[in-house]
């Protein structure tokens, strides 16, 4: 007798074998793309200062700015990094913060530190 194949499937048992009995293979559900749970701008906000000040240990002082992006949300956010008395006289840092369409953050950067009673010139 010959090696029963792995690769090839099996028969089910006869009836007459299992009593008149047919086990069904397990039902298949189709599979849905579970679809991620958008946030709304005010839960993006609140995310990406939360998350940020768990990395950074400090906790933020604002978020000056949010935009929506194709894969989720952009955020500024201000941290104190120094605190100096007198209080205009403190070191700033802007966050740039990334967010997925679920508000987790995926990635984020310094992008400019300043003390906190300077003010933004144009150019």
């Amino acid at each position: 007798m010959a090696a029963a194949d792995p690769a090839r499937p099996r028969r089910a048992a006869s009836r007459a074998a299992d009593g008149g009995r047919q086990e069904r293979p397990p039902s298949r559900r189709r599979s849905t793309p579970s679809r991620a749970k958008k946030v709304d701008a005010a839960s993006a906000m609140s995310s990406a200062a939360g998350q940020l000040a768990k990395l950074l240990g400090r906790p933020p002082e604002s978020v000056s700015s949010l935009k929506p992006t194709e894969s989720g949300w952009e955020a500024q956010v201000e941290v104190v990094e120094l605190e100096r008395i007198p209080d205009t006289t403190s070191v700033l840092a802007s966050y740039k913060v990334a967010l997925d369409e679920e508000g987790a953050l995926i990635s984020f950067e310094r992008t400019r530190r300043y003390n906190r009673g300077m003010i933004d010139r144009p150019t």
